[in-house]
């Protein structure tokens, strides 16, 4: 069997202490790529995608991702369609990626949206 590296075993901590803790809640799950930041909410229950957003979507796509700006934007547009979804309460999955920069500010720009976690 391999060794996971501390990004992966970072992300099965986090995981696994997010089921333990969630109550049910959907899972707000993140991605950050280089040049990119992906969000998506999460029921795990049904196993469905209930919303998503990200940074290449056709109205912002000739802008970078790598900005906390670009990152806050896609929080407030994650917490309008989980709204409009009929969703309110969410935990956050930070997906093993360490909670400063961009996840922060994706994590407030939700907070700001309407989302509480």
């Amino acid at each position: 069997m391999s060794k996971l590296t501390p990004f992966e075993q970072r992300r099965r901590r986090v995981r696994t202490a997010i089921r333990l803790k969630s109550g049910g809640r959907p899972r707000l799950s993140i991605h950050r790529s280089s040049q990119h930041i992906y969000a998506q909410i999460i029921d795990d229950t049904k196993g469905i995608t209930v919303a998503a957003a990200s940074t290449l979507e056709k109205d912002v796509r000739g802008t970078t991702g790598a900005t906390t700006d670009a990152a806050a934007a896609v929080g407030k547009r994650l917490a309008e369609r989980a709204k409009a979804a009929g969703v309110s309460a969410v935990v956050f999955d930070r997906g093993g990626f360490l909670f400063h920069g961009r996840v922060k500010a994706l994590a407030d720009g939700a907070r700001e949206g309407g989302l509480e976690f």
